[in-house]
Order: C-alpha cells, then sequence, then structure tokens
C-alpha cells in the first residue's frame, strides 16, 4: 500500500502544479477591469519652462599626430557678382536678321543704328560700333568700351 499512497501524493501534487499554471493562464487571458483614480487636478497643464541649451564649438586647431603638421582653416572667398551692362542710351542699336554669302562662305548681318540700316560683316565697324561676332539668335557688338549682346528683334 505504500506504492499507492506515492502515487496519490504525486498526483496531488502534480493537478496543483497545473492548476496554478492554468489558473495564471485565465488571469492573463482575462484581466479585472482597471479603476481610474482621480488625483483631484482642475484639468490645467502647465508646461515647464525650458531653458536655453549653451552651445559650443569644437575648435580643430591642434598638430595633426601621424603627420606632424597643423592645419589652418580655409578661408572663404566671397564671390562678387557682375554687374551686366546695359545698352548704351546714347545709340539705339537692333539686329534684324542675316543672309550668308554662298560663294565666300561669310556671313552678313543686319543692324539698325540710329534708326539706319546697316549691313555689317565680322569685324566692321559703322558709327562707332564694332561687330564681334554673331549667330542666327544674337550678335555681339562693342560700342563706348563695353560689350553688348543683342537679341534677334521679330
Amino acid at each position: 500500500m505504500k506504492k499507492n499512497n506515492k502515487t496519490y501524493l504525486l498526483l496531488a501534487l502534480v493537478l496543483g502544479i497545473w492548476g496554478i499554471i492554468g489558473f495564471k493562464v485565465i488571469k492573463v487571458a482575462n484581466p479585472a477591469p482597471r479603476s481610474v483614480n482621480d488625483m483631484g487636478t482642475d484639468g490645467i497643464f502647465v508646461p515647464k519652462q525650458l531653458k536655453k541649451r549653451d552651445t559650443f564649438s569644437i575648435v580643430a586647431n591642434y598638430r595633426d599626430p601621424f603627420l606632424g603638421l597643423v592645419h589652418a582653416p580655409k578661408k572663404t572667398r566671397k564671390t562678387v557678382p557682375k554687374k551686366v551692362k546695359e545698352q548704351a542710351s546714347e545709340k539705339i542699336i537692333t539686329y534684324t536678321g542675316f543672309i550668308t554669302d554662298k560663294a565666300s562662305n561669310q556671313k552678313v548681318f543686319f543692324v539698325t543704328i540710329d534708326g539706319q540700316q546697316q549691313m555689317m560683316g565680322l569685324n566692321d565697324i559703322f558709327k562707332e560700333v564694332k561687330l564681334l561676332g554673331g549667330t542666327k539668335d544674337k550678335i555681339k557688338v562693342r560700342y563706348n568700351g563695353s560689350t553688348l549682346n543683342i537679341t534677334l528683334k521679330q
């Protein structure tokens, strides 16, 4: 009968352990509703005042341990935009078109200066206006020491 007592005792112990495990699983699956505690606040939120952070910068002007050199800070260059010169107010210069001479393969440009239309080739001068170059869309002329780009007028 001693053997049966040990079996019953072990069976009770196993059922107790499985009961505890089952109870914990059921407790996790069906939690009890939480109670809401009122702390007596009026519902007014007052944020904390934030302090300004101290800023700092690291200056790395020390000797390079491998090369033995001291690096100088790079200087930044300020670029000044170039001013675009407007057409000279003394003379009115317009570009009206061009043709090409098939025999000599030379371009002839039609340039109107102060109301007078003139046929000009490259490096021709008329009324102190020198034609430097051009394409079918624009020409480049020099007048009073300034270079002007003049677009085609339709």
